[in-house]
């Protein structure tokens, strides 16, 4: 077979795959939720079924832009999840975490100029939250991977992964405590979860960005959250719990991390915008910020 038609049924494999494994884990985490909460919950595979009934319904779009937005953002982490190595192994050869955050940014980007795009109001101020908390995690985020750049002299996320194929020791959740602790917080926030769920918010501004999506946009907007749950499980394992040999094991990392996410989500109150940037500048900064002088100074 023609090299180029291989990499293309790879990636095609790869963007449906980083998809399912998303929905799987949103339907987990509706699950595992409602446990925690007492109560029965959803069935786990019902996130695939939510997206089925969402393309088979109705579309509203209001212009060109809102069309652009939602495919450049959906676009856009797809491709972020063409570098993101899974079980040591990544199909572009070249992992880099620094093309990984450009196109994760351009990701939410494109999902603001979207909805932004609807005119709706609770829309834009859903959008405007979002963006307001970038500012909050990314820093942080950008001051942890600024400390294994120095370490390793390299942006390889495969160069990350290998290191810490010595067994559980030489994970970097030891080498990197403080910077572990200031990403798990900054994921909390990436993904949306409370306290940080300022941008949904269904109980003040009708769920924000998604208030204006329905029908195939609506489960766009699905695909997007479960591909970015894939990138940012999967960026987190290879950051910090040693990667992978195999693929369950992987996936069973990965699920780990969304797992303390959400068990957080279950019984965190949402703070207000302006305490949630604050908080996440004041714990997640001050964890990133002596991590990285740590790593500057002593090594």
């Amino acid at each position: 077979m023609n090299a180029y038609a291989l990499l293309g049924i790879k990636l095609i494999g790869v963007s449906f795959g980083s998809m399912a494994v998303g929905l799987l884990f949103m339907g987990l985490g509706r699950k595992v939720t409602a446990r925690i909460q007492r109560r029965m919950g959803p069935p786990f595979y019902q996130s695939f079924i939510d997206v089925i009934k969402c393309f088979t319904k109705t579309s509203i779009t209001h212009n060109f832009v809102m069309d652009l937005g939602i495919i450049m953002a959906l676009g856009g982490l797809i491709a972020t999840a063409f570098f993101i190595p899974f079980a040591n192994f990544s199909i572009l050869g070249s992992s880099s975490v620094v093309i990984v955050l450009y196109l994760m940014s351009i990701g939410y980007l494109g999902m603001a100029m979207g909805v932004s795009a609807s005119g709706n109001p609770n829309a834009t101020i859903g959008i405007s939250r979002a963006l307001a908390l970038m500012m909050g995690y990314e820093i942080p985020f950008v001051m942890v991977i600024m400390a294994m750049l120095i370490t390793y002299n390299s942006s390889d996320l495969l160069t990350y992964a290998v290191a810490q194929s010595n067994g559980i020791g030489s994970w970097h959740i030891w080498k990197y405590p403080l910077g572990f602790i200031a990403v798990e917080i900054a994921f909390q926030a990436m993904v949306g979860e409370a306290p940080y769920d300022h941008m949904i918010a269904p109980a003040e501004i009708a769920s924000g960005p998604m208030v204006e999506l329905s029908g195939k946009y609506l489960g766009i907007g699905f695909l997007l959250h479960a591909v970015q749950l894939y990138v940012e499980t999967g960026l987190i394992v290879n950051l910090f719990l040693g990667g992978a040999s195999s693929w369950y094991v992987m996936l069973v990392k990965m699920f780990a991390v969304y797992f303390t996410t959400l068990s957080i989500n279950a019984v965190m109150a949402r703070y207000r915008i302006e305490q949630g940037i604050r908080h996440l500048w004041i714990w997640a900064g001050s964890f990133g910020l002596l991590q990285l002088i740590y790593t500057r100074i002593w090594g």
